[in-house]
């Protein structure tokens, strides 16, 4: 994966209304640590970083260069997302140097079509794998070609560029193979299926008339108790 290059700006703003501010100037809030360092705050430009991380992945590598002469490399380590408006929130980006190994998780695509009559079951879609850190891969594949139901895919099955090596646990299911239900299963299930939707409307429908009831039973009882504070008095 080549690097990208961004600027970035130092922050000196800092708490959930400094962010705001950050993010509502068109900026990423972000922090810079790693290698024994102080953590650096840094704002990087919301387009230029989103473009990279939708071309690049998550572990996009990036060549900063930081107003006050600042040049370094880094990685992102945690990436906060507003999920309604699908925004950048804040990053964390670790230091990194030339030719130093990192373990990252990297997502797995799976190519290929398994057998007829087959369900496949994305177990695990990210893999922890040991890489130099200027040659991360974006992503990872793993066949699931003419794969019969009751067959696995696991870590150990998912071929590796040069140079990267499998972190996680070789026995790590990353795809199950299942047998597709019949029309027969399909039908058998559906009334199940239809109770158990009218069984948990019915419990809405009750939870609310309780929360309605007691509602309304608050302000009786607060009356009752002001009526028998005037008859005291």
């Amino acid at each position: 994966m080549s690097e990208v290059k961004i600027s970035a700006e130092p922050r000196t703003e800092f708490g959930k209304g400094g962010a705001r501010r950050t993010r509502r100037a068109g900026k990423v809030p972000a922090v810079l640590y790693g290698h024994g360092e102080k953590p650096k705050h840094i704002a990087l430009p919301s387009r230029e970083f989103a473009a990279a991380i939708r071309k690049g992945g998550a572990n996009q590598l990036f060549a900063i260069e930081v107003s006050d002469g600042t040049q370094v490399l880094a990685l992102p380590k945690a990436i906060q997302r507003d999920p309604i408006k699908d925004t950048f929130e804040h990053v964390d980006l670790l230091l990194v140097r030339r030719g130093e190994k990192v373990t990252v998780e990297v997502p797995v695509q799976l190519t290929g079509e398994a057998a007829r009559d087959t369900l496949i079951v994305h177990d695990h879609d990210t893999l922890s794998v040991t890489a130099d850190a200027t040659k991360v891969p974006d992503h990872l594949e793993a066949s699931i070609e003419g794969l019969e139901a009751g067959t696995q895919v696991t870590a150990g099955d998912v071929e590796l560029p040069a140079g990267v090596e499998l972190a996680a646990d070789a026995d790590q299911t990353v795809a199950s193979v299942t047998a597709a239900p019949t029309a027969e299963q399909l039908e058998a299930t559906l009334p199940e299926v239809e109770e158990a939707a009218e069984e948990a409307a019915e419990e809405a429908e009750a939870g609310v008339g309780e929360e309605t009831a007691e509602a309304a039973e608050a302000p009786a009882a607060e009356g009752e108790e002001n009526a028998e504070a005037k008859t005291e008095a």
